[in-house]
């Protein structure tokens, strides 16, 4: 590797007179040589850990969310389908990984009931998760004098006299991975939770307690 005259040694001979110089120009001895080798240490080792941070990177575990939570402060329905509602809901984000952090740059969050959305994009505050930790976000959803399909209307009525109403919960943004000094780019994290809320007869029960089968599904893409 230093030995620049042995280079130029291999290539002023013929075949039959080169092989000794050949020999000694790769094979360095003494102090040279355990410098080559250490070189070729720390270079292997280099390799190893790019390769490791890579398969970690391209492999990381989404994140769990789960509804814990829910207080329903509003929720009128006039004869007309009109619908006043405004929803409290405590969510568990949680890392499962052991070796990755998270940035959660934009989140945001709404409600939809029967595939009508019924409340508008709440802005929730970006923040950073670290190794296997977990964070609560509180989204309060309100929707002013949401005018509701027919079909929505009817079962949202029936939802509400029987006690039992069943809420989807978005939640949306960009997200990023870190490992060690490194950090990705922006992935698309889509989370889509059923929440069943059981409630007084009369629609509005303030903290209401979460029924079997609530649930979220957790999605992530480029």
């Amino acid at each position: 590797m230093s030995e620049k005259g042995g280079s130029k040694d291999c290539g002023k001979h013929g075949h039959g007179h080169g092989h000794d110089h050949c020999h000694g120009s790769f094979f360095p001895k003494g102090k040279h040589f355990r410098r080559w080798m250490g070189c070729l240490i720390v270079l292997t080792v280099i390799v190893l850990i790019v390769v490791l941070v890579v398969y970690i990177a391209l492999h990381p575990q989404k994140p769990r969310f789960s509804v814990v939570d829910a207080t329903v402060r509003q929720l009128n329905l006039s004869n007309g389908g009109v619908l006043t509602s405004s929803f409290l809901f405590s969510i568990v984000a949680h890392n499962p990984n052991d070796n990755i952090g998270i940035y959660y740059d934009t989140l945001s969050a709404y409600a939809s009931f029967e595939g009508q959305q019924i409340t508008p994009p709440c802005s929730l505050t970006p923040f950073y998760q670290g190794t296997d930790d977990g964070n609560i976000l509180a989204p309060l959803l309100t929707g002013n004098n949401v005018a509701l399909a027919p079909f929505v209307a009817n079962q949202l009525s029936s939802n509400m006299q029987n006690g039992l109403l069943t809420l989807s919960l978005t939640t949306y943004g960009r997200i990023r991975w870190k490992v060690g000094t490194w950090t990705s780019g922006h992935y698309h994290l889509n989370v889509n939770c059923v929440a069943i809320l059981g409630m007084a007869n009369n629609g509005v029960g303030g903290q209401v307690p979460l029924q079997p089968g609530t649930n979220c599904q957790v999605n992530i893409g480029g």
